[in-house]
């Protein structure tokens, strides 16, 4: 393999970082944020977990991905196998994170939140 197709090859890895992140924080918003978008008592709903926390999820998970897969291939100069489990690590903890938020956020529409 050339030096011009390693280089062609490479940009896939980032793009793909990219989609497993949209798809990430879309799965992850859409079974957190759940509770809070049918409603509670008397269809009380959370839209602000639409206009708020949709979109930090759908473009800042992409970032992170971005992020890890150029601070893994671009600083650290790691191959691409390390940098996957980079992204992947990364990944992993945003999606903890925001899993934690939006339990946080719709626990009121659930009955382990405060009564």
């Amino acid at each position: 393999m050339g030096k011009d197709q390693k280089a062609v090859t490479r940009g896939w890895g980032g793009a793909l970082a990219v989609v497993g992140g949209f798809l990430v924080g879309f799965l992850v918003w859409g079974t957190g944020a759940a509770p809070g978008l049918r409603g509670a008592f008397e269809g009380e709903r959370d839209l602000s977990l639409l206009y708020a926390e949709l979109p930090l999820m759908l473009f800042g998970m992409p970032a992170l991905a971005l992020g890890a897969w150029a601070l893994a291939v671009g600083a650290l100069r790691v191959r691409e196998g390390m940098a996957v489990l980079v992204v992947v690590g990364a990944l992993a903890l945003g999606a903890w994170g925001c899993a934690e938020w939006l339990d946080l956020r719709t626990a009121s529409f659930t009955s382990d939140g405060p009564l």
